[in-house]
């Protein structure tokens, strides 16, 4: 009974020093960043010689970058700025790119709706458990009952939704185009009808509109400006490099922002952790790299390895189409951003994201 009693103790002992450990690891990654001042637009530098990398190497990746249609490049290390270059004109065509222009995220922004699932969450106004009726109502798709029922909030944070993606307009969220083509939970797909939806869940879930929701979850408490408008049938966020960089350090800082914390930081590592088994390189809308597999959008082949090989193993990302990039990497107490056009369309321009970690992984060895 002895023996029990002290094998009992010594496991409770290890949890707790366990635990203990864990937090004391974050809350040392938390108190080592920098976070700019909430209203002004000073952020403090960090000069390339005392980041310890290649800086020839550096010099190389930045030249290359000019090539590849780059509007924004910013780079943080410990939340401040190495790196911050613009090139090119504005979204508007109207003067050159500067810290205060405006770009689009495109399916980047998918990360930011994520984040906010996961307050709503917290607040107690939806479980990702829910059925997606109890907040469209009824009748949201061209399913029978049986089948929309089915479906449930976490399938639209993990593009497990079975909605039909062949030969139907994927941003279309018009009943007429949302058929059933698998059961929920069996087929990943990449969707953006079914990801752009959660906008009304959350204005149904909290009473206020999404911007307004957004503004006072994220934006004001982390000094994010930006702004969300339908671009055809979409649901797109707008903001500047360094505004996209902020909501990348509070990623980095596990949800949170200069000692308050704005997310849990549970909720954190839960979406940017594999959400299932389909496509493990996919957590809540946020791409995983390290994994032993990755999916596309648009193809239902399986790709062995990690989405970016050259890439720290433990890297997440925000990814849209013309290759508008949010990096986060924990290792590296990194985020990089960067904005702009591409030739490659592709709704998740991963070469691009590939060619470019090619290049600067040699930087940081």
């Amino acid at each position: 009974m002895k023996k029990l009693q002290f094998l009992s103790s010594l496991g409770f002992f290890l949890f707790g020093f366990l635990l203990f450990s864990n937090l004391k690891a974050q809350n040392s990654t938390s108190s080592s960043l920098y976070f700019p001042p909430l209203g002004e637009e000073t952020w403090e530098k960090m000069p390339v010689n005392q980041t310890g990398w290649n800086q020839g190497k550096l010099g190389e990746f930045l030249a290359w970058m000019e090539n590849t249609n780059t509007r924004a490049l910013l780079i943080l290390k410990d939340g401040k700025i190495v790196v911050e270059e613009y090139r090119g004109n504005r979204l508007t065509g109207l003067g050159p790119m500067n810290e205060g222009s405006i770009w689009y995220w495109a399916s980047a922004g998918k990360t930011l709706t994520a984040t906010l699932m996961g307050m709503a969450e917290e607040e107690k106004l939806l479980k990702r458990k829910d059925r997606t009726e109890k907040y469209l109502g009824k009748g949201w798709t061209s399913m029978s009952p049986k089948q929309e029922k089915a479906i449930r909030l976490i399938h639209h944070l993990t593009m497990t939704t079975g909605l039909n993606d062949q030969g139907v307009d994927l941003d279309d969220t018009d009943p007429s185009s949302l058929t059933f083509l698998a059961k929920p939970g069996t087929r990943w797909s990449y969707h953006n009808a079914s990801y752009t939806l959660l906008k009304n869940v959350l204005e149904s879930a909290s009473g206020q509109s999404f911007e307004t929701y957004f503004k006072e979850k994220i934006g004001d408490p982390i000094g994010m400006g930006g702004f969300w408008q339908r671009t055809g049938k979409n649901h797109v966020f707008y903001s500047n490099a360094r505004s996209m960089a902020r909501f990348g350090l509070l990623l980095l800082a596990q949800g949170q922002w200069d000692g308050n914390q704005i997310v849990t930081s549970d909720y954190i590592r839960e979406m940017t952790s594999s959400s299932q088994g389909l496509n493990p390189s996919y957590g809540f809308l946020t791409w995983l790299n390290g994994k032993s597999s990755f999916k596309l959008p648009a193809i239902q082949r399986e790709f062995e390895g990690p989405i970016v090989p050259s890439a720290p193993k433990d890297m997440y990302q925000a990814m849209g189409r013309n290759g508008q990039f949010l990096m986060v990497i924990p290792s590296e107490n990194l985020v990089i951003v960067r904005m702009g056009a591409h030739s490659d369309t592709s709704l998740i321009p991963y070469r691009l994201i590939r060619d470019m970690w090619d290049r600067f992984a040699p930087v940081i060895e």
